[in-house]
C-alpha cells in the first residue's frame, strides 16, 4: 500500500517546482524541470517523464527523484518499486538525501527489496559522513557531549525509578505469596527501617 496518495505526491513535485521558481538563477535544467513538473500536474504525464528522463540521464538529482516518486506512489504511472528504487539510487549518488533516506526506508521495511537493515542504516547515515567535519570544532564537541551527558542521567533515572517500581512490586508479591498482612507487614517495615539506620 502506498504510503503517500497520489495528491500528497503531486503536491510535493509542485512543491519541488515552486522551490526553483525562487531560485535566483534559473538555468536550462531548472526550466525544464518547470515545465516537467506542470505538465505532470496536469495529467501529461508521460510528457513530463521524457523531459525528467533526458535530465536524470545527465546526472540531475531533481529530475531523477520525481521520476522515482512517481513510480514509488503510482502517481500517473503504474505502481513500481523496482523503477522507484532504481531513480532513488540515481539521485542518491548525486547527493540527494531525501533519495538516500528513501532507499534506506524501502529497505528497513522491505518495500520492493528483502529487508535489509544493515542496508538500511548504511542509507540512513550515508550523509553523516560528510559532517563529521563538525567533530573538529571544540565548542560543537562540548556541545555534544554535555547533550550526552544529560542523556545519560535522564536515562539513569529513569532506570532508577523503573528498578524501585518493580522491587516495590516484587516485595508486595512476596508478601502476598507469604501471606504477610497487616501487624506482620508493619512488624517487617519496622525492622526494614530499623536496619537501613546507621
Amino acid at each position: 500500500m502506498p504510503l503517500m496518495t497520489p495528491f500528497f505526491a503531486r503536491c510535493s513535485l509542485f512543491l519541488v517546482a515552486v522551490t526553483f521558481s525562487f531560485m535566483v538563477s534559473a538555468s536550462p535544467a531548472d526550466d525544464d524541470l518547470r515545465h516537467a513538473a506542470k505538465l505532470h500536474k496536469r495529467g501529461e504525464t508521460p510528457q513530463a517523464m521524457v523531459i525528467w528522463q533526458q535530465w536524470a540521464a545527465q546526472g540531475n538529482a531533481d529530475a531523477a527523484y520525481n521520476l522515482a516518486l512517481i513510480h514509488h506512489h503510482a502517481d500517473g504511472v503504474a505502481l513500481d518499486y523496482g523503477q522507484a528504487m532504481q531513480w532513488y539510487r540515481l539521485a542518491a549518488e548525486q547527493g540527494d538525501k531525501v533519495s538516500q533516506v528513501q532507499i534506506g526506508l524501502m529497505y528497513l521495511t522491505g518495500l520492493g527489496v528483502a529487508v535489509d537493515e544493515p542496508e538500511a542504516h548504511r542509507w540512513f547515515t550515508m550523509n553523516a559522513q560528510h559532517h563529521r567535519h563538525h567533530q573538529h570544532d571544540p565548542k560543537l564537541l562540548a556541545w555534544r557531549q554535555q547533550a550526552l551527558a544529560l542523556i545519560e542521567a535522564r536515562d539513569l533515572r529513569e532506570q532508577l525509578a523503573a528498578a524501585r517500581h518493580t522491587s516495590s512490586q516484587v516485595l508486595a508479591d512476596l508478601k502476598r505469596r507469604a501471606g504477610m498482612t497487616g501487624e506482620q507487614e508493619t512488624k517487617t517495615a519496622a525492622l526494614a527501617a530499623t536496619t537501613t539506620i546507621r
